[in-house]
């Protein structure tokens, strides 16, 4: 069986002396952590790796030798280091040495039982510590070919991973015990990071107090009444006012991160909403400059005027011969006439609000600064509240649509001796008097005539109602992408990419006969589909819940499309 030992590349200059790290017997592999060098006395070894056992949980002991001969007076020392096997015990007994300046390196075991080398052939592999040790390797999916193999190297990723403790001895501590690892020249660290770690603690609290203060002022019964319950349910900015509440929940809670996922998600919710507010702060310094405000509050106006002055020569269109069309003028004068009402009175509504409508503007751009999402949101509500008139118009249309498309099915059923079966939905047959029939043919026929009328007005406003719900719905993807972008993980896979690692892959670096063969062991990181993926942040989304098949159906029937976002409804 092949023996396989992963060398610290970071050791590859240290002193001679003994090795610690840890023994992987399903593989029949050594993971290398640290060289101890001379002096050193083995009770206190012994001591070290326990406590180390203890606090790291990952069975540490001394697998072997280490003998770096590059100076003469360290050439005495291969008998000596030969013989610490009796010492410790180990089974098998690895000694790696390296001669001189030579590129090749000696590597062999020594089975203490049998009192003899046993001739096994070694691959010596080496890995960067400090990348293994940073790095998350991601498990493949279980249907995955190669998922047996990365079991095996999260073996030995846990294990460097788990190990940290042991990094925390350099060459300056006092202490009776020298380590060489990748740590060796100094303990890494940052004063800025350590600074906000202190800094953290009391925005934290002070954070936390205010989120208590505002989550039990939301869920107050106050605003469980009608109609301050149905806006809240209704209003984008309300939703996404609530996601960004929890957002801050998770990032100001004590509570320590469990894994590398929660962490992970932490910090991606963190740098969203740094980033969110920075854009809404930069959208507010544009809005403020230049009496921007006031410039859009003028244009508004005129600007609604006009959308209000095509929907009147739009309906005067309907109520003529529109395409040469032959409709029914009695329906077609009532139904135009009712909708020109609601147009004017929406225009008078309008101009009502024209003196109030730069302030509204002035402090709706405030709201920037909580994050672009909700300025987004924001825009999507006005979009809504200043194209209201034509949602009323698309309901009254699709209500008088359905009713009679259900009508004309159901006296059509009638003709075929037909009803439907309301207990057990389904259609059964039934007898009809000749009283029945003669009702149901005439009901028919006005319902059949009076249709392509009341078709062509629920076509032509579905078509405007689908165009504001199109231009909403690219407002809330954007919201979304905002909201579920993990752009932590992005940053991170792009400046350093070995911490999110999908696996490794091995390089050849000599390989010559008697001689162990030297791998090199690289990190394979994420792809960025993958770490999207991953790492995306659950949002309240506002795509529809049905299939293009169902949401035709409902377009053709004349049913309600409600493109609001439903609470409680949370996408993955």
């Amino acid at each position: 069986m092949v023996l396989k030992v992963f060398f610290p590349s970071c050791c590859s200059s240290a002193e001679s002396g003994i090795l610690i790290g840890r023994w992987i017997s399903e593989q029949n592999s050594a993971v290398i952590l640290a060289v101890v060098h001379f002096p050193f006395i083995p009770v206190q070894v012994k001591q070290y790796l326990s406590e180390v056992q203890r606090l790291t949980k990952v069975s540490v002991s001394v697998l072997g030798s280490w003998s770096n001969s590059k100076q003469e007076k360290e050439k005495s020392l291969s008998e000596f280091l030969e013989d610490l096997g009796t010492i410790f015990s180990h089974e098998p007994w690895i000694q790696i040495s390296r001669e001189g300046n030579s590129k090749f390196w000696s590597c062999s075991t020594l089975q203490k039982h049998s009192d003899n080398h046993k001739e096994e052939e070694i691959i010596l592999v080496y890995y960067d510590q400090r990348k293994v040790m940073l790095s998350h390797l991601h498990p493949p999916l279980a249907t995955d070919p190669k998922a047996d193999d990365a079991s095996k190297l999260s073996a030995i990723f846990d294990t460097v991973a788990k190990s940290k403790i042991l990094f925390m001895t350099d060459r300056y501590d006092d202490g009776p015990i020298k380590l060489t690892h990748w740590q060796s020249d100094g303990v890494e660290a940052s004063i800025i990071v350590e600074l906000m770690k202190q800094a953290s603690v009391p925005a934290c609290l002070l954070l936390t107090f205010l989120l208590s203060l505002i989550s039990g002022i939301c869920r107050s019964r106050v605003l469980k009444f009608w109609p301050l319950s149905f806006l809240w349910s209704k209003l984008s900015i309300c939703e996404q006012l609530g996601h960004r509440l929890q957002h801050l929940q998770v990032i100001s809670s004590n509570k320590k991160a469990q894994n590398q996922t929660q962490l992970m998600r932490k910090a991606n919710i963190f740098v969203s909403l740094l980033i969110d507010v920075a854009l809404g702060i930069l959208l507010m310094s544009w809005l403020y400059r230049k009496n921007r405000i006031g410039h859009l509050a003028d244009t508004l106006i005129p600007v609604a005027d006009h959308v209000a002055e095509e929907l009147q020569d739009l309906l005067q269109w309907l109520m003529g011969a529109p395409a040469g069309l032959k409709m029914n003028r009695a329906l077609d004068q009532v139904l135009g006439r009712f909708f020109l009402y609601h147009i004017h009175l929406w225009i008078s509504y309008i101009h009502l609000m024209s003196p109030f409508i730069e302030m509204i503007l002035w402090y709706v751009g405030l709201s920037a600064c909580l994050g672009l999402t909700v300025a987004l949101c924001i825009l999507s509500d006005i979009i809504a509240l200043l194209t209201f008139h034509i949602y009323c118009f698309y309901v009254y249309g699709a209500r008088l649509y359905c009713l009679k498309i259900y009508g004309l099915s159901s006296l059509w059923r009638l003709f075929r001796g037909k009803k439907w079966n309301v207990l057990r939905q389904r259609v059964d047959s039934c007898s009809y008097d000749l009283d029945q029939l003669f009702i149901g043919t005439l009901l028919f026929t006005i319902l059949l005539f009076l249709l392509p009328t009341t078709a062509l007005y629920y076509l032509v406003f579905t078509l405007l109602r689908l165009l504001v719900v199109i231009v909403q719905g690219l407002i809330h993807l954007l919201v979304d992408l905002i909201d579920s972008l993990p752009l932590y993980s992005i940053i991170l896979r792009l400046c350093r990419s070995y911490r999110l690692a999908a696996g490794v892959k091995f390089r050849v670096l000599e390989q010559q006969d008697g001689k162990p063969l030297r791998l090199l062991m690289q990190i394979n990181p994420l792809s960025y589909g993958s770490v999207v993926q991953t790492y995306r942040l659950p949002t309240y989304s506002c795509y529809p819940r049905d299939s293009w098949t169902s949401l035709c159906k409902k377009l053709f029937l004349g049913e309600l499309i409600y493109p609001w976002k439903h609470k409680g409804e949370k996408q993955d």
